[in-house]
Parts: structure tokens; sequence; C-alpha cells
């Protein structure tokens, strides 16, 4: 693959896979149903965990800039079977991440349409909570932003660029006039983590907003057709600390314009409801625009690096050779590309089981985010054994290398398994419900079995050498990778 995208392509695919519009538009109102009115609270306290494991991201991708990034590297550090586990959950988590944006996306569509007056097609009554119709709609959107992708990462990247502008203008300017209009009473305790209602209510806060910030790894994905490598940390950094301020922002301006009430009950329609409290319209409808776009291009770069993983997966040989076939002309790993839309249209349309699209996004998120926290806590384990020596060495430098991954990693995995036992302590019965623990918990279960079953099959059916060659990495402590490229050796890496 052709090295195409330089900082500032990495921080647009990075903020458009974090999609940080969709996350305010439909998760503020969720989160809020948990966590009351705390929510900057809740995302400045998740936030710090996955700085910290960014780190470890950050550090890894300097030394072995890979298309299967995580994947690769605990696969090299920990084990082969704990590193195809992370790959797999990682690329699962991410399609059914696409399957229900698909649906999020035609929603978007269909709500934009009833705002201008346009309430019924053909004698249908156009609904945005009917998962039937928007997941329809959402399924052409994800087909065209795929045959954007399989065009080349710098046409993907202009694309979400001009996305990106737009969206957080429009973010921007309806918080920052939220924040004088509202007329709700501002309170600090908004951003007091110890006045959370309880521990359930911060594990489960916790895991929604680690998804909300989930996504920034993508930009390492993309690695090898970066320029220098240290390009692709930048952007990952640069688009955290964005998201960062733009959810403390729209936190606190949502709380100021919309009671606890109103902003739970709105759900997925959220973004949409503040916009038509604070403007009339055609002006009511430009945040609505701005969530499609974002939606769009959270589709478009959530493809991208899937389908890099797989390509990843499939040169090692754990996978079909199918995913290693790159476009002759844009020299992206096309057949993957529309292999992995084929899939994530299939999964939207199982998902069709589940009624509305508030049950659908609440029952998602909580599956997704739990198997989020074991990959991303499997990764930052890894760079913290990997680069252990630094804390003889460099004690500084092992403060973002081993120390911030090791506690972020500690965080991820107490929150995870805190909420594990909530679910499944939480009913006596499985049905197919977004609010029954047993169904919450199948999703992560069946990635994580499927994963194991995926692994068996590689490595004694296809005996991949992946599972079998000595470790591409270098023993966990030893301060340099002999096959480490010359710009991370240039870099003391």
């Amino acid at each position: 693959m052709r090295k195409s995208i330089g900082v500032v392509d990495g921080v647009v695919l990075a903020a458009s896979s974090t999609a940080a519009t969709s996350s305010i538009g439909i998760g503020l109102g969720l989160m809020a149903g948990i966590v009351g009115l705390h929510l900057p609270a809740i995302m400045l306290l998740a936030f710090l965990p996955v700085l910290g494991i960014a780190g470890g991201y950050g550090r890894l991708n300097r030394v072995d800039p890979n298309a299967g990034s995580s994947y690769k590297w605990v696969g090299g550090i920990f084990s082969p079977w704990l590193g195809f586990l992370t790959g797999w959950v990682n690329v699962v988590g991410t399609v059914v991440f696409m399957a229900y944006t698909t649906t999020v996306t035609g929603s978007a569509v269909i709500q934009l349409l009833r705002q201008a007056t346009v309430h019924s097609v053909a004698g249908l009554s156009l609904d945005p909570d009917s998962t039937l119709q928007s997941t329809l709609l959402g399924m052409v959107v994800l087909l065209a932003a795929s045959l954007v992708a399989v065009r080349g990462l710098d046409v993907a990247a202009r694309l979400q660029k001009y996305l990106l502008v737009f969206e957080y203008g429009v973010l921007i300017a309806f918080c920052v006039y939220g924040l004088f209009a509202g007329d709700q009473p501002f309170s600090l305790s908004w951003y007091n983590p110890f006045d959370l209602p309880s521990a359930e209510a911060l594990a489960q806060g916790m895991m929604l907003a680690v998804f909300c910030y989930w996504g920034f790894e993508s930009v390492f994905s993309v690695g090898e057709e970066v320029g220098d490598p240290r390009d692709a940390s930048r952007g990952g950094f640069i688009a955290l600390v964005v998201m960062l301020l733009l959810f403390l922002l729209a936190g606190t301006a949502f709380q100021r314009v919309l009671p606890l009430g109103e902003l739970a009950d709105n759900g997925a329609q959220g973004l949409a409801y503040f916009g038509t409290k604070l403007a009339e319209q055609p002006l009511a409808a430009l945040p609505l625009i701005a969530l499609m776009f974002s939606a769009v291009a959270s589709l478009q770069a959530s493809v991208i690096p899937t389908a890099r993983g797989m390509y990843a997966m499939g040169r090692d040989g754990v996978l079909g050779p199918v995913w290693t076939r790159l476009h002759p002309r844009h020299g992206t790993p096309a057949a993957g590309t529309l292999l992995i839309t084929a899939i994530a249209l299939l999964l939207a349309a199982m998902s069709l089981v589940i009624p509305t699209v508030n049950d659908l996004i609440f029952a998602a998120v909580n599956a997704i985010g739990i198997v989020v926290a074991l990959y991303y806590a499997l990764t930052a384990t890894a760079a913290a054994v990997r680069f252990r020596h630094l804390l003889r060495t460099s004690p500084l430098e092992s403060l973002r290398a081993v120390v911030g991954p090791a506690l972020g990693a500690l965080v991820l995995l107490a929150t995870g398994a805190y909420l594990t036992w909530t679910f499944y302590t939480s009913t006596d019965h499985f049905e197919v419900s977004a609010d029954n623990g047993w169904f919450a918990l199948l999703v992560p279960v069946l990635m994580i079995g499927s994963g194991l079953l995926a692994a068996a099959w590689a490595r004694w059916h296809r005996r991949s050498p992946y599972f079998t060659r000595a470790r591409t990495q270098a023993t966990p402590g030893t301060p340099d990778l002999p096959d480490a490229p010359e710009t991370s050796r240039r870099t003391g890496a």
C-alpha cells in the first residue's frame, strides 16, 4: 500500500472514527439517563484511562507501524492466540458498530425529511425511530461510503475533512450559544465525579463514555500508509484532545438548555431536539445535518481501518487470501473493504429484531463497550510489558509508555468486569431486549467465542505461520526491536 497521508489526514481519520457529533447527538441523552446531570464529569473521567492507553498505542506504533496494529503487537509480545483475539474482537466490534450506525444514519435522514415537512412517502408514514425504515436508508449510505473508501485514503480523507469542518462548525456554534441562552442553572457539581448516583452508574457511564472516545486508534491501522510513523501518533493524540473539549462543551451546553427529563427522554434524537430548542427552522435543521454528516464519515472511517486489519490478518495466513487483494489502481484492500461492507449490511438486517432505534443503540453500545475495554486493556498491557525497561533507563518516558497504559488497562478491566457482573446478576431469564442483562452479555460472549473458534481454525486447519513462527517482536523488555524502522531508531525508540 502506498504512503499517501500525513498528520492532518491522520487527525481527520481518527476524528471521523470517534464521530464526536454522532456521540454527542445520540450518546449524551443515553448517558444522562444513567449518570444524571454529570455528563462533563463522566466524559472527563473516561478520558484519563483512554489517554494512558493512547500513549501505549503511540509508542508501539513508533517501533512497529503495522496495518494490524494491536493484533500484531499483542501477538508478538504475549501470544498469537491473544493477538488474534485482540484483532478479531476489534474487527467484529467495528462491524457491529457499522451495522447500528447504518441505522442511525437512516434515522437522521428521516428526521431531516420530517423537519422539511415530508412526513410520508408513497403513503408510508416516516418514523425516525423505526429500525426498518432507518436501516434500509442507511444501507444505501454505507454502500456509497465504502465505494469512496475503495478509491483511496487521500480521497476519503479529503471528503471527511469537509464533513468535519461543517459538523464541528455547527456543533460549536450551537453549543456556545446554548451556554448563554440556556435557562437551566449552572452548577460546578456537573464536573464532580464523586456526585455520581451509584457505583453501577459510574461503571455503565464509564463504559458508554469510553465508547464515545473509541476510534482514535484507527489512525494506527494506516501506519503503513503514513510517511512518518510519528504522524499517526500525533494524529491520534490531537483527535483525542479535540474530542475531550467537544464533549465537555456539549455536555455543559446540553445541561444548560435541557432539563434532565427532556435530555434523557429524547435519546437518539437529542441533538435534533437541542437544535429546535435554540433556533427556528431552517437553522434548527443544521445540527441534524451535522449529525448525518458525522454518521456518514464514521461509517467510512470504520470500514477503512477494519479492512486494513483484515488485510494484515490475511497477510499472515490466519484469514483467506481474498483479504489481501489490493486494487490494481488505487492500492487499497478493495476486496476486503467490500466484504466488510457486505457483512455490516447483513448484521444491520439482522438487527431488525430490535424494533426501535433507541433500544438498538443502547444494546449495541453496551456490548461493544465491553469488548473495547478488553482489547484496549490487552494492547495497553502489551505496551507496558514491552517497554518496561524504560522504568530504569528513562523514568519520564516510562510515564507515557508504561505507567499510563498500565493504569488505563487496570481501570478499563475493572470497569468491564464490574459491568459484566452487574448485567449477569440483573435478571434471571433471557429475552431479546435492550435492558435484559443476559442479552447485553450475549454479543460480547459471541464475539470472544467466535474469535477463539476462528483462531483454532487458523492454527490447525490453515496452519498459519502466525501461530508457529518465532515472534516478530523482540523479547519483552529489551531496549530495541532488531527490525525497527529507520525512523524509529533515529528517535531512540
